[in-house]
């Protein structure tokens, strides 16, 4: 499986800085927002390197570790652009993304913590990508076993399985016929719609990337995180993120 391959001459379109400027290891919130929340909270000597479409990017430390936090907006096209724009153009290596999900199961409960071990798409994003049939993509084993080990070495539940990556929000769709379509050897953990395009983008370049989701909402619960808890009260997917690179 490789990447698609892009003419000479393309630069990047939608990330306005030096390759200099980013690091290796990229954390990832969908929110721009909430990447200048980490920028501010948890890193040192903290750069903006990215403001393009207002799609906030920053450079800093985390524990010596340098690390560049950005924001990849909404559903898989919005995902793949930056992810593609990062492996391809800026050198990155690992990408873990940090983002909210829909709870699937009913003993998963709002804020608990999902580490995807794979996620299934009805898209055929992967198809137009690189003309890959397939509906299934899976994160680094590496990277997905780092951020395993840091969460038992600080006593972090986190629940582990498949994520259904959709191209629509759940809640403005017809939403239980989608997932009546799953697979019967598919066990959906979450929903959201990002982490498909992140994997399958990751996986043609041979690079890593792996995603932490937390439960904002739950087809079992009526409780649903507030926007201004969305931005700001992830913290111990944050910090698990940041202590696994």
């Amino acid at each position: 499986m490789k990447a698609p391959k892009v003419m000479e001459h393309i630069k990047p379109a939608h990330i306005e800085c030096t390759k200099e400027d980013i690091a290796e290891v990229c954390i990832m919130p969908g929110d721009p927002l909430r990447a200048k929340y980490i920028a501010e909270n948890f890193l040192t000597d903290a750069k903006l390197i990215n403001r393009a479409r207002n799609m906030f990017g920053y450079t800093g430390y985390y524990n010596g570790k340098r690390v560049t936090v950005m924001g990849h907006g909404m559903g898989m096209p919005s995902v793949s652009i930056y992810a593609f724009e990062l492996y391809y153009f800026f050198g990155v290596q690992k990408i873990i993304r940090i983002g909210t999900c829909g709870g699937l199961k009913e003993e998963l409960k709002v804020p608990d913590i999902i580490l995807a071990t794979e996620s299934y798409t009805e898209s055929n994003f992967a198809y137009s990508y690189n003309g890959d049939p397939t509906h299934v993509a899976y994160p680094s084993k590496k990277l997905t076993d780092q951020i395993r080990m840091k969460a038992k070495e600080q006593g972090i539940s986190v629940h582990e399985g498949a994520v259904m990556c959709t191209e629509q929000f759940g809640f403005y769709s017809d939403n239980e016929n989608v997932l009546k379509r799953v697979p019967d050897n598919i066990d959906l953990y979450g929903e959201e719609m990002e982490t498909f395009a992140l994997f399958h983008i990751a996986n043609s370049f041979d690079k890593e990337a792996a995603a932490i989701l937390t439960v904002v909402d739950s087809k079992y619960e009526k409780t649903f995180l507030s926007i201004e808890d969305r931005e700001k009260s992830l913290n111990t997917m944050i910090k698990l993120a940041l202590d696994s690179i």
